[in-house]
């Protein structure tokens, strides 16, 4: 049976309404705090395990996992340990993401990127540049939601985005997985309705 994934954030009280200022700059009425599902770590392993099950189905086949801190560091160590592969993380130095602490890819090593969320993808396909400048391939993306501006569709056990809003910054040719999709709707900073009564909060890590 499938995992329930609304039901676990709501549970693990880390699916928030009020006024979110997102990473990607845009506001949302809805957040989703992976931090809060992630800090248990039985949970975070059946996550973890679910998601590796999907990828493993899919064939794709994957030598490491690299994901963008501080957000993903988390769910991609458990989806590596879930697909027994190595794990890396990049991180920002002066805002430019960097592959630091003696982290090595060897030349066309097979990566696989994973985000905790998937919003516009910007910051996943930052550590995959990151990735592709030292000589890894990336074979795909992955997070534990999206929140639908990456469109997935799944037909015939081939993963597309094709139909991905404009603000999807994601290399379109590469599957995603996740285990859920959130379709929250999102608004520009100057446009935002929820202005109007309130400051945007950023809970995030950025």
């Amino acid at each position: 049976m499938a995992l329930d994934i609304e039901a676990i954030y709501k549970e693990n009280h880390a699916l928030l309404e009020g006024h979110f200022l997102l990473s990607s700059g845009n506001h949302s009425r809805f957040y989703l705090q992976s931090a809060k599902v992630l800090e248990n770590p039985k949970i975070a392993e059946t996550l973890a395990n679910e998601l590796a099950k999907q990828i493993l189905d899919y064939g794709l086949e994957i030598e490491c996992v690299c994901s963008p801190a501080l957000g993903g560091i988390l769910a991609g160590y458990e989806l590596a340990r879930a697909l027994g592969v190595r794990f890396i993380f990049t991180e920002r130095v002066e805002k430019k993401m960097t592959l630091r602490r003696g982290f090595e890819v060897a030349q066309n090593e097979k990566v696989l990127i994973c985000e905790d969320i998937i919003t516009t993808g910007g910051s996943a396909m930052e550590s995959a540049e990151c990735i592709k400048n030292v000589g890894g391939i990336i074979v795909g993306f992955a997070g534990l939601a999206n929140r639908g501006i990456c469109k997935r569709s799944i037909d015939k056990n081939t993963f597309s985005m094709q139909n991905s809003k404009n603000a999807c910054k994601l290399t379109q040719s590469l599957p995603l997985f996740a285990l859920a999709d959130f379709d929250f709707e999102l608004y520009d900073e100057k446009s935002c309705p929820l202005c109007k009564d309130s400051i945007a909060y950023k809970p995030g890590s950025r």
